[in-house]
């Protein structure tokens, strides 16, 4: 019979120790609750941050078996931990890394709290320690405690050299990863740099952010498979959106002629290095905007997070350096899958001329796929990789983005790019197309591909259809992947950019 009371062991934690270090955590805890001081205090003594002391103090330069003076009480996770007759050390860590040496001696703290420091207090547990900042006599800089309280006592051991994290456990336990590794910590802070940069990006241009639903009646905005759901007020089926872009563009018919929104999206789609099925995405909607001034825009846009995070220059994935500053190439996406294979390539190819290259290259197609598909096809398996320098891939054939123009002097293509660096698509642009009998002709006809069986198809829309009966001013409009803007900028996968990503139950 099992032990109800014990809390389930996980698969990436298992060993034979950890059921019996968690028993003598869980004694330990009776012994705190029973305490005055208790094992979970609403408050504890706090007057200064680890890394407030550390900036002034270190800053100082203070020499070997200094006492300042000053008496502070702060509050850290224990990290490291060594107990001898008559003086304890613990090293407290902060949040943000910032680690301090706590000295307890039986002088300052007394018998029965010093006591009670070795018989209860382990590593991963919240104390705060008040005392006076000195420095050792190897010159660390500690606080020499008069006092400690428990904040929060810890019933899991943290891993340690012994019993480290496997990779899988340390994005499924992200918190414990964080606790003990500084990289997930340092990943979190550059994506809040990166958010906090694009948004004043925008602001500098007069963008105002706005706020769209999540959940929609229809599927529009990009070409994905959407997750569904119910909504039982209405008794109506509804989805979690795939893109940001028809509610912004009607935000945008309304009056607001530079709007942006950043939130999540959700694709029901394959999960692998560079995609996930919820991610964050940066939408932006420019009046009298075309797809050259998203050119520049998306340069102000990723240069400027670069520099907020001090990442202008990266290695690319074949160990060549990227320089987010130098100059952007621009391309047609013909002419970069005419250089891979060797063909001159137009508009007008046929596709029985493009499936002939398509097998000289060993690239599968689709049945029924017309030029514009294998031309995509031929681009993504035999190009998109090889792009490491930021490339706008430029002249889509008009079929492939729906909600793009007809370019302006090039028949067969429309407006609309893809931003490729590191080869990984980072963002894309259009000038939007905002004749509203075209965009229904367009829509209808991904409504026929989704009647099809396409999952992946737009549907008919009438809702937007209807904004922009009342008149759309010709436009700009670009999308950025944030969590793949912070790839590019920290050298990780997806899952190590989004927090807490989707994964499988254990």
């Amino acid at each position: 019979m099992t032990d109800q009371s014990q809390p389930p062991v996980h698969e990436t934690e298992e060993h034979d120790e950890l059921p019996e270090q968690m028993r003598v955590r869980r004694e330990k805890r009776e012994r705190l609750v029973e305490s005055e001081a208790g094992a979970y205090p609403v408050a504890v003594p706090r007057t200064h941050t680890i890394a407030a002391i550390r900036e002034f103090y270190d800053a100082e330069g203070l020499e070997p078996d200094t006492r300042t003076g000053q008496q502070v009480a702060v509050t850290g996770r224990v990290v490291n931990q060594r107990n001898t007759g008559k003086l304890c050390f613990a090293r407290l860590r902060e949040g943000d890394g910032s680690e301090i040496q706590a000295m307890l001696s039986l002088a300052d703290v007394g018998e029965e709290r010093l006591a009670d420091f070795k018989a209860l207090v382990d590593i991963g547990d919240l104390i705060s320690v008040e005392g006076e900042v000195i420095t050792s006599r190897r010159g660390e800089l500690s606080v020499s405690a008069t006092a400690w309280t428990m904040a929060a006592k810890t019933l899991r051991p943290l891993p340690n050299e012994h019993r480290p994290l496997s990779d899988e456990a340390r994005v499924r336990l992200r918190y414990v990863d964080m606790m003990v590794h500084p990289e997930p910590r340092e990943i979190v802070r550059t994506k809040a740099k990166v958010l906090k940069s694009l948004r004043a990006t925008l602001d500098e241009r007069a963008y105002l952010e706005v706020e769209t639903p999540i959940l929609q009646l229809t599927n529009g905005g990009a070409a994905a498979r959407p997750f569904r759901t119910h909504l039982n007020a209405f008794d109506q089926e509804m989805l979690l959106r795939i893109a940001l872009e028809l509610d912004l563009k009607r935000a945008m018919i309304g009056g607001v002629d530079r709007v942006f929104e950043i939130g999540r999206t959700f694709r029901n789609e394959g999960l692998d290095s560079t995609h996930a099925a919820e991610f964050s995405m940066l939408e932006a909607y420019e009046a009298y905007g075309d797809q050259h001034s998203m050119i520049a825009l998306a340069k102000s846009l990723v240069r400027d997070a670069a520099r907020a995070t001090g990442r202008t220059v990266v290695q690319g994935r074949d160990g060549s350096m990227i320089d987010l500053e130098a100059e952007w190439r621009e391309a047609s996406i013909l002419d970069l899958v005419g250089e891979a294979t060797g063909r001159s390539l137009t508009p007008e190819t046929d596709a029985a001329e493009l499936r002939a290259i398509a097998a000289e290259h060993e690239v599968e197609l689709q049945d029924g796929w017309g030029a514009p598909e294998i031309v995509v096809e031929l681009f993504e398996q035999l190009v998109e990789d090889t792009l490491i320098q930021p490339t706008v891939v430029m002249d889509y054939p008009s079929s492939i983005k729906p909600l793009a123009k007809p370019h302006r002097s090039s028949p067969g293509v429309n407006e609309a790019w893809d931003l490729i660096i590191n080869g990984v698509e980072l963002g894309a642009a259009y000038s939007e197309l905002n004749d509203p009998v075209i965009q229904r002709e367009r829509l209808e006809e991904q409504s026929r591909m989704a009647a099809q069986g396409d999952p992946e198809a737009m549907e008919l829309d009438e809702v937007f259809l209807k904004a922009m009966e009342y008149g759309m001013p010709p436009a700009g409009g670009i999308g950025i992947g944030v969590d793949r803007l912070v790839m590019l900028l920290t050298g990780v996968g997806i899952r190590e950019t989004i927090l807490f990503p989707l994964l499988r139950p254990e």
